[in-house]
């Protein structure tokens, strides 16, 4: 079981909006696209040993993208903004 919860976060999205957000306290990740809001703070906690105030989940749309002169797709998936209480932290290594 705990290993199905620890699964459900793929990895941190690292961008610049990520980094300029993770100064107030709210963190992107990537998650698996059957995740719901209260498997993701159960994984939140399990892997970061915080306890986050409030999940909110976004969809990501595929899109289509030319690639050495052939048409390709960039698969979409589901993303999780996850905000923390103001003296709570995440550390990516």
């Amino acid at each position: 079981m705990r290993d199905i919860i620890i699964k459900t976060i793929k990895d941190p999205r690292v961008t610049e909006k990520s980094s300029v957000a993770a100064e107030q306290n709210v963190y992107y990740f990537n998650v698996v696209p059957s995740a719901n809001k209260t498997e993701i703070k159960k994984a939140i906690f399990a892997l970061y040993k915080v306890k986050p105030t409030k999940v909110n989940v976004l969809p990501i749309k595929s899109k289509k993208v030319f690639t050495r002169g052939k048409l390709g797709m960039k698969v979409g998936g589901k993303k999780a903004v996850v905000y923390l209480k103001k003296g709570d932290k995440i550390e990516f290594i």
